[in-house]
């Protein structure tokens, strides 16, 4: 691997660390938003998840820009989103205006997870496809880490700590922007979609400098070939993609109803409710930030050593044993054991899930289709993530903890049956040769 490709897949990725940390960050600040402004549960709600609207629309979007004015200018973009949102929402003076900074940040992150791993994955050759694209999983939960320690720090600094834990991302957002100028173009956007097999081939040289010429050119011509085959030059909701149209539906899908979100998000509270106390329960989210970033590490090191399919499997188990513990832990009222159930769930998602998610949904799409699919793919996983976020305050309130952890875990147990019977292997394979799959599976 080449340090050029690293450093490119690095700098895609860092709009995960800026991913990670807006969504998490507020974790530190809900409980004191909601005082301030005296929020009832329903619109306290909406304030917490008006980020993940944003999301919800940036990723529904995200392919327009990505496939029309390029990946390169899609990611400088998300940059200017995310700055914006951070400059706003520290200085906003009212729940409104908080509010329309947070959609911002969300329109960022919802593009972000259509451009990043998609990016990613068309630069990448297929043996290091999984641990490149990985990459951007691995900057969501570092990000994830870094909001969590930076809340902490900052949380004893007075009445206005919540607006320098929001404010503090401009600093890596501007950085995230200035390193997008090195980018190259993607070359399959360029031959594929732009048509530009000259800027393509100059691009696939850089990415492949062992490569010689004739390789080279047998690459490029076998990008244009797959990007006009029926396949890729019909519509995107025609039945020839049906496969891989259900997989990125029900792999965002089984995402968030593994409460995921809810988890991250409303982490304080949760430990809060097993009697820990205030600044006990935000040191113990720094724990959840540790475990993510670490089993998240192991995901990548597995990833293209084991496969998508096994993770899963393995995520799938982990999520299993995790949540109905800490189900019945609630229900028994046997609160020790709940943070180490919590971090479990979190090994669980970070090694499975998380690990697979951008990178499967980046693979399974025609060349000609994949900003679509993987529009289709962010946006499943948001809407539902948003749904989660506005609710779980509700759901606390309306129904026996434990209850709730149990609905998670059922959900798990129909997302290991359908890895069984649904999920094919991708690991190892060049994209032109999975999208031949994809087009005649049943």
């Amino acid at each position: 691997m080449s340090t050029r490709l690293f450093i490119w897949s690095l700098t895609a990725a860092l709009a995960g660390f800026l991913f990670g940390f807006d969504t998490v960050v507020l974790s530190g600040a809900e409980q004191t938003i909601q005082k301030l402004w005296s929020l009832n549960p329903m619109l306290h709600g909406l304030a917490m998840s008006m980020a993940l609207w944003g999301t919800v629309l940036g990723a529904l979007i995200g392919s327009w820009p990505t496939d029309h004015i390029g990946r390169k200018k899609t990611l400088l973009g998300i940059g200017i989103l995310y700055f914006v949102s951070a400059i706003w929402s520290g200085l906003a003076t009212d729940v409104n205006s908080f509010m329309i900074a947070r959609f911002i940040g969300g329109l960022g992150v919802g593009i972000s997870t259509v451009a990043a791993p998609l990016f990613i994955s068309e630069i990448s050759p297929a043996q290091y496809r999984g641990r490149l694209a990985g990459m951007f999983q691995f900057n969501i939960v570092f990000g994830i880490l870094i909001a969590f320690v930076s809340n902490t720090f900052l949380g004893g600094i007075g009445e206005d700590a919540w607006r320098w834990m929001l404010g503090v991302e401009a600093v890596p957002a501007l950085i995230y922007g200035l390193m997008c100028f090195g980018l190259p173009e993607s070359p399959r956007w360029l031959i594929g979609r732009k048509e530009d097999r000259e800027g393509g081939v100059a691009v696939l040289r850089l990415i492949h400098p062992e490569a010689s010429e004739a390789e080279i050119e047998s690459k490029a011509d076998e990008i244009a070939a797959v990007s006009h085959d029926s396949a890729s030059a019909g519509g995107f909701w025609s039945v020839r993609l049906r496969t891989p149209i259900l997989l990125a539906f029900f792999i965002a899908f089984f995402n968030q109803l593994s409460g995921i979100n809810a988890v991250l998000y409303f982490a304080p509270r949760i430990f809060e409710l097993t009697g820990l106390g205030e600044k006990t329960a935000l040191l113990q989210s720094v724990g959840i930030g540790v475990t993510n970033l670490i089993f998240t590490f192991v995901g990548l090191w597995l990833i293209d050593r084991l496969g998508r399919r096994t993770l899963l499997y393995v995520g799938s188990l982990g999520y299993i044993a995790s949540l109905g513990l800490c189900a019945w832990a609630f229900f028994t009222e046997t609160y020790s054991i709940v943070p180490a159930c919590i971090f479990a769930f979190i090994a669980a998602h970070a090694v499975g899930q998380g690990a697979v998610i951008w990178v499967f949904i980046a693979e399974i799409f025609p060349n000609r289709h994949r900003a679509q699919g993987q529009s289709l793919g962010s946006f499943t996983h948001w809407i539902f993530a948003a749904l989660l976020t506005l609710l779980f305050p509700s759901m606390v309130t309306a129904f026996a903890p434990g209850a709730v952890f149990l609905f998670f875990c059922f959900m798990m147990v129909l997302q290991l049956i359908w890895v069984k019977v649904m999920v094919p292997e991708t690991k190892g394979r060049p994209l032109e040769e999975i999208e031949h799959e994809m087009a005649v599976l049943p």
